[in-house]
């Protein structure tokens, strides 16, 4: 058999290891500059305040209104700090929020961009921002928005809360198994995406079991980074699509959504995809959307829409949103085979 495919690589830099978060200044010299913008969450405001002020005269200062899905708005203000402080980099401490805001402040000024990652989104190796700007959550590609430098610490995910630890993986998971029938996918990226399912199919039981497990801590980023790098090379799909419709629109946590989701759409599209997937199918006991149901109940994830706070009507309009100018997908993207994928999510019914 022939093979023939064209794989672009992501030039990020990639610093993986127990203690690597003590390097941040390293990094910010590496890239040569000289002050950098700490990014947060309110929620993490603490820790990248100690992290600003560790770095002594490398900081310009902290910025810790991250918020989900990225709002324009909240970007906006991020700007007006960034230039009023003097800053020439951006340091993201946190998880998607807010790698999502360091991406768009660099999406518009070309800032260069170190994200040390305390979840498992693995959106801080992707060229894509989604940002949110009147009810509507858009993606845009680019090479100014991928991170140069990405820190990968398992010591300080240790006190990532247990279920957000399994939604951020369930999240990570998601973009590897689109990977495996996107598009534009290649034995290399299949291979990766497949890994880091594996990876994190073994390692988010084991953080269940024990949140201060080190070595499942760092098998879960592992995964995470070969997910989102994989998200990076290729395109999305029906699943991508739904989750951003339902969370620009709807204002839903983006984790929760993803896990979610991802049984009902892979259920979706496994009748179209049975020999992309057939690695995950056979991971996931022989039914991909059973077994990924299955395995998010067993986490004691979320499994229902009603409990994010949607309801029937919502659906309708999600189901609308959905069919207009849908992302390529390997099973035709039809208004009422999507309701009833959204009401299944709605409902948490085990996909069949």
């Amino acid at each position: 058999m022939t093979i023939q495919f064209t794989y672009n690589v992501n030039p990020s830099r990639i610093v993986f290891g127990q203690g690597t978060s003590t390097q941040v200044a390293d990094q910010i010299t590496s890239l040569g500059c000289k002050r950098a913008l700490v990014l947060s969450t309110a929620f993490q405001a603490d820790d990248a305040k100690k992290l600003a002020a560790d770095l002594g005269n490398l900081s310009a200062g902290n910025f810790t209104e991250a918020t989900m899905h990225t709002p324009v708005h909240v970007t906006e203000q991020a700007m007006q700090v960034y230039t009023s402080s003097g800053a020439d980099c951006v340091v993201a401490l946190g998880g998607g929020s807010t790698i999502g805001l360091g991406k768009a402040i660099a999406y518009r000024n070309d800032a260069p961009q170190i994200v040390v990652a305390t979840t498992y989104a693995g959106s801080e190796v992707t060229p894509i921002l989604g940002q949110t700007e009147n009810d509507l959550k858009t993606t845009v590609r680019g090479a100014n928005i991928l991170p140069e430098v990405v820190i990968y610490d398992p010591d300080l995910t240790i006190g990532l809360p247990v279920s957000m630890s399994v939604t951020s993986g369930l999240n990570a998971m998601a973009h590897a198994v689109e990977a495996v029938y996107a598009e534009n996918r290649n034995p290399v990226t299949s291979l990766m995406a497949v890994e880091g399912v594996r990876a994190l199919h073994e390692a988010l039981p084991k953080i269940v079991e024990n949140p201060t497990n080190t070595d499942a801590r760092s098998q879960a980023l592992y995964g995470a980074w070969l997910c989102g790098t994989v998200l990076g090379t290729v395109g999305m799909a029906l699943h991508h699509k739904l989750c951003h419709t339902l969370g620009g629109t709807y204002n839903l946590p983006h984790a929760e959504t993803h896990a979610i989701m991802l049984p009902h759409t892979s259920a979706y599209n496994a009748p179209a995809a049975a020999e992309e997937m057939q690695p995950l199918i056979d991971l996931f006991g022989g039914s991909i959307g059973g077994g990924l149901w299955d395995f998010a109940k067993s986490l004691n994830a979320p499994l229902a829409l009603r409990d994010l706070g949607v309801d029937e009507t919502d659906m309708d309009r999600a189901a609308d949103i959905a069919v207009t100018n849908p992302y390529w997908n390997p099973r035709p993207v039809e208004r009422e085979a999507i309701r009833g994928l959204l009401q299944r999510a709605l409902d948490g019914s085990r996909p069949e």
